[in-house]
């Protein structure tokens, strides 16, 4: 509770600190804060025409200490990164958007490149289930990211505020199924998705296999489009989908999540960077304040109560949410 008492505490002062009007115009920092109907360097981008009377380095300090917590929070609540940096810092610091949404999907990015390869040596993540769903999901997401980057803010905020609250709902509401038992679909048998591995919890091999596949597909069609609108990573859709949808394993379903993010975030991402809309001053100290905050927080999940920890990140989200949507309708500024 104290840690969300501080980041909230953190991010609101930090939203209450107005840019000055007048700046450097080759300020990097400046970007961050411009605003977001001012002419552009880059098609859809924001151009720079406020500066912060903080120093350079205060940002990226700023940003490092924040995502550490969220890093924490991250691993102890069972979300991606990218799912709480994006509304958190969006929401709460003087950064357009568009700067936001392009670290995030770094953020989510650097989390599944990290996890991947380990996955995928333990067969945890499966290749026959990943491939087809990441060959719709990442064209699907570079659709999104042309789709949010020209949209105007506001109403990405809008969305981004539904979708957040979205989240909180399926984190609600949504079940889980260990192993589930489903008969394969013809086209789960074509498309060979289906495979075998170890569970240690039980001691012997498991084989799975999905059904309603086609309507599964077409769900990471919507998918692919939101990670890549709002830069949150899709590890909170994509395990319901192939879990209690699908009927995947739920190590099989989190493990593909973990592994399909690598594809369809890198997708996503290029659109941003091709639009300068990756900020180095924000994303270095995010990506490494995340993953040190990952570390820790996979050391306190062994003592914490993760029942606990569950609320006080729905309610975390649930507060962003609210903010995004206020600020996107107007209402709180």
């Amino acid at each position: 509770m104290l840690m969300l008492v501080t980041l909230l505490a953190v991010g609101t002062a930090l939203a209450s600190d107005v840019p000055a009007p007048a700046g450097d115009p080759h300020s990097a920092l400046s970007s961050t804060v411009a605003d977001p109907h001012a002419a552009a360097p880059a098609a859809g981008m924001p151009g720079p025409d406020a500066t912060s009377s903080m120093p350079w380095w205060g940002w990226p300090l700023i940003l490092f200490v924040v995502t550490f917590i969220l890093g924490i929070l991250a691993v102890l609540g069972g979300v991606g990164g990218g799912v709480l940096y994006v509304p958190i810092i969006g929401g709460f610091f003087p950064f357009n958007l568009d700067f936001v949404r392009g670290a995030g999907l770094m953020v989510a990015l650097a989390g599944a490149l990290a996890a991947g390869p380990g996955l995928l040596k333990r067969n945890l993540a499966s290749l026959r289930l990943a491939l087809p769903v990441a060959l719709i999901a990442s064209s699907s997401a570079i659709v999104g990211a042309m789709i949010g980057l020209a949209l105007p803010q506001n109403v990405v905020q809008i969305a981004l505020g539904g979708t957040i609250l979205g989240i909180v709902a399926i984190m609600l509401m949504a079940g889980k199924s260990d192993f589930p038992n489903v008969k394969a679909d013809k086209l789960s048998q074509s498309l060979g998705i289906m495979g075998i591995y170890r569970e240690e919890s039980i001691g012997k091999d498991v084989e799975w296999n999905v059904h309603k596949t086609a309507p599964g597909l077409a769900m990471f069609i919507i998918i692919g489009v939101m990670a890549g609108m709002f830069g949150l990573g899709a590890g909170w859709a994509n395990v319901p989908v192939l879990n209690l949808m699908m009927g995947a394993p739920l190590k099989v379903s989190v493990a593909t999540s973990k592994f399909l993010l690598s594809i369809t975030d890198t997708s996503a991402a290029w659109i941003y960077m091709n639009n300068g809309a990756v900020l180095p001053m924000m994303v270095a100290p995010s990506i490494i304040g995340i993953m040190l905050g990952s570390i820790v927080g996979v050391k306190i999940l062994a003592k914490a109560k993760p029942k606990a920890i569950k609320w006080m990140v729905i309610g975390l989200l649930l507060f962003a949410g609210l903010r995004a949507l206020l600020k996107g309708l107007g209402i709180w500024k």
